[in-house]
């Protein structure tokens, strides 16, 4: 887990007795709650690309469901290697993964890790034995809601954000050549803006047989009123830090990811674009505090970029 989420993890975090599964046992914290998740994803081509190779996926079990308690899940993976290659991987990985963390009866980062690695292995074998789709790759974030927690899996540049009392934290860290030299103290974000490679993915599914996916240990616990949103860099790219709060804060799910699609398809839409929203409640307690997340957010810069001191 790199800086930055690990220093929202632990300052979400709140000391509890937990089982193997990351929930609450009860004690000074209380039980474990059971929070409802309302959502919405979408995927768009963009104004300059063919082809989508971005798939998505999003998963709240029905009351009563055999799924319920694996938890609520949500998938964005961002395909490379050209049409019938990167949407291959994309596709591949999405629902590789939601079969077999619905599959998994592991504690839920074992199901997420397990589930990245064997998308990982079956995409890398699948362009091993198949020529016309060599060298393809996707990222994958993904996101599992059980109980209060959440977790996360993560390879790659799409992200995964937390909105909280009306600031939008990104609690995925980009693995980009970038990122990590900006994170080992070796470039400033300025000087990342002006040199090459900005773009230089050094993970992704599928692209070589060993991975080492970002997972969420002890996952993040969630409040009543916190909103999540999942991305491509299609999205992240184009359009700024303040103005997903604001879609994201002001919105219902779906309502935000289309202002957030056409945000980005008016900035140029050079890429595929997908999204997803989500909002989080505790069924009993929907009405305490409504506007616990759409407080009016300050931008902390002038490129929009998150306040890292907030997660501090």
């Amino acid at each position: 887990m790199k800086r930055f989420a690990k220093a929202l993890l632990d300052r979400l975090r709140r000391p509890s007795n937990v089982h193997a599964n990351g929930g609450s046992s009860g004690g000074p914290t209380g039980p474990r709650q059971n929070f409802s998740v309302q959502g919405a994803m979408l995927s768009d081509v963009g104004r300059v690309r063919d082809t989508n190779e971005d798939s998505v996926v999003y998963v709240v079990p029905e009351p009563g469901s055999p799924q319920q308690r694996k938890g609520a899940l949500a998938i964005v993976a961002d395909g490379m290697g050209g049409h019938a290659a990167g949407e291959v991987a994309s596709a591949m990985a999405v629902e590789l993964m939601r079969n077999l963390v619905y599959a998994s009866e592991d504690p839920p980062p074992r199901a997420l890790e397990h589930a990245m690695l064997a998308a990982n292995r079956a995409i890398f074998e699948h362009g091993r034995t198949h020529p016309e789709t060599e060298g393809m790759g996707t990222t994958c974030t993904a996101i599992l809601i059980r109980d209060d927690r959440l977790y996360l899996a993560h390879v790659g540049d799409s992200r995964a954000y937390l909105l909280r009392e009306g600031r939008l934290h990104q609690i995925s860290d980009d693995q980009t050549l970038h990122a990590k030299l900006i994170r080992d103290g070796l470039m400033t974000e300025d000087e990342a803006l002006q040199a090459p490679g900005g773009n230089f993915i050094l993970q992704a599914l599928g692209a070589r047989e060993d991975i080492c996916p970002s997972i969420f240990e002890q996952g993040l616990r969630l409040e009543s009123g916190d909103r999540l949103m999942l991305c491509s860099d299609g999205l992240h790219g184009l359009v700024a830090h303040a103005d997903l709060c604001a879609a994201v804060a002001g919105a219902s799910p779906e309502d935000a990811c289309r202002i957030l699609i056409d945000a980005a398809n008016a900035a140029g839409g050079h890429d595929n674009i997908s999204v997803g929203v989500f909002h989080i409640a505790a069924p009993d307690k929907t009405a305490e505090n409504p506007q616990a997340a759409t407080k009016p957010f300050a931008a902390p810069g002038s490129r929009g970029e998150p306040d890292r001191q907030a997660l501090e």
